[in-house]
């Protein structure tokens, strides 16, 4: 049975973790302006459909990404480092992770989006 209390429970919660990476992460406060970008290019320039999907996925892949890097670092440093030395190599997978996202949105997205910038400015 749908509960629209726990609804909107749930919906208070996960806006409170977007919140908190926002306050938190330098770099997650950066994906987000970068991501408004890319919607303020999305709203500018003639881009066929697939090409405003394939931007508005990468921009949410890579902040995705970035929130699951920042939950996994801080479950990791509740036990760090009494637990294993792992815990460093796991936290910089996952900042790997996050930063080969984060070349390949910007690899695609260029493919994408510098000529429709090119022939905007001619």
């Amino acid at each position: 049975m749908f509960s629209f209390q726990r609804f909107k429970r749930s919906f208070v919660d996960a806006s409170r973790g977007i919140f908190y990476i926002f306050r938190k992460e330098q770099n997650f406060r950066i994906q987000v302006v970068m991501s408004l970008f890319i919607l303020i290019a999305i709203i500018l320039l003639p881009l066929r459909p697939w090409e405003t999907v394939v931007l508005i996925l990468l921009a949410v892949m890579v902040l995705t990404m970035e929130i699951l890097n920042t939950a996994l670092e801080n479950f990791s440093d509740m036990f760090k480092p009494r637990v294993h030395p792992y815990v460093g190599v796991v936290k910089d997978l996952m900042a790997g992770a996050v930063l080969i996202t984060a070349i390949g949105a910007l690899i695609i997205g260029l493919i994408i989006l510098l000529p429709h910038f090119l022939s905007f400015l001619k």
